[in-house]
């Protein structure tokens, strides 16, 4: 009787597990990163408030009851669970006038980042590629922005143009274009130089190919970094712009401009002033932790650290 046949032996050993993908390693640093997470669960949750605002506001932003004029939170005394974080000075819902203001600063802190990032870009690989007269120019109009305060020049820029939501957005973006502009370039003049650079020029790509499909893949982990932390400093001045008067006009939700109008009543309705304060701070603080923890996935040398 034939003997059985032993088992095939693998020579090469146990199988390797095949590396993960891009997105699977991206996410698996990013996690390590436990401050990231929780601040990447707060923005979900803003983000989430923000765009079903009008399903989740208890009222309108701008509903007022005469009969409820600075009605405290409900867990203090005199408060009353129809309105959870109490009342303004003229009797509107706050925590509707929170939901609503989400909306609105996540969309200047997005509409900054967007306007900035792609025109910082364009000119950022502008000055990278024609090092002539074109980047002087560019480079020496960054410099003169960034001699600037930030906040003092978006008060100008806001000064001349009116104040207003849309007004606040360009002001905000021209404040932190050179940002963009001086990364990029920076990006693009260290990539310029290397081999798959030139292998792309001996092959006939054209300047324009090289710019934005060679070179600007290579420039957009620190791009993304700038990304994130350019939108919690956009709502930062925009809430800073909406408290001098110069932002988002009323009856906006806006933070800042509802800090303004409530500064008055520091002492004697401290929620109404408190209450906007903190949304700025847990949405700025959120926004920050994850651009640390995005920092943290994207740089090589933070991952070997």
């Amino acid at each position: 009787m034939a003997a059985d046949k032993a088992p095939a032996v693998n020579a090469a050993g146990p199988a390797v597990k095949p590396p993960p993908g891009a997105f699977a390693a991206f996410f698996r640093d990013f996690s390590e990163n436990r401050a990231a997470l929780v601040g990447l669960i707060l923005l979900g949750v803003l983000v989430f408030i923000a765009v079903f605002a009008n399903f989740l506001a208890p009222y309108g932003p701008s509903e007022q009851f005469r009969d409820f004029v600075r009605v405290p939170p409900m867990w203090a005394e005199g408060g009353t669970s129809a309105f959870p974080l109490g009342t303004d000075e003229v009797g509107r819902d706050m925590l509707s006038r929170l939901m609503y203001g989400a909306r609105l600063s996540l969309f200047i802190g997005i509409a900054v980042v967007i306007a900035s990032m792609f025109a910082g870009i364009a000119l950022g690989l502008v000055a990278a590629f024609a090092p002539g007269w074109p980047s002087i120019i560019i480079m020496r109009a960054m410099d003169v922005i960034l001699s600037v305060p930030s906040l003092l020049l978006a008060i100008v820029i806001v000064a001349i143009i009116g104040p207003s939501l849309t007004n606040t957005i360009v002001a905000i973006t021209i404040v932190y274009l050179p940002n963009y502009v001086r990364l990029v370039r920076a990006s693009a003049l260290s990539e310029k130089s290397r081999d798959y650079v030139i292998a792309a020029r001996v092959a006939g790509a054209g300047t324009l190919r090289i710019m934005f499909l060679t070179v600007l893949p290579n420039c957009m982990a620190p791009i993304i970094v700038q990304a994130a932390l350019t939108i919690s400093n956009a709502i930062l001045e925009a809430a800073a712009l909406g408290f001098l008067g110069l932002g988002a006009q009323p009856p906006s939700p806006e933070w800042g401009a509802m800090l303004a109008s409530a500064r008055e009543f520091l002492q004697s309705a401290s929620w109404i002033v408190t209450e906007p304060g903190l949304a700025i701070l847990i949405t700025v603080l959120s926004i920050n932790l994850v651009g640390d923890g995005l920092r943290d996935a994207l740089d090589p040398k933070m991952r070997r650290s």
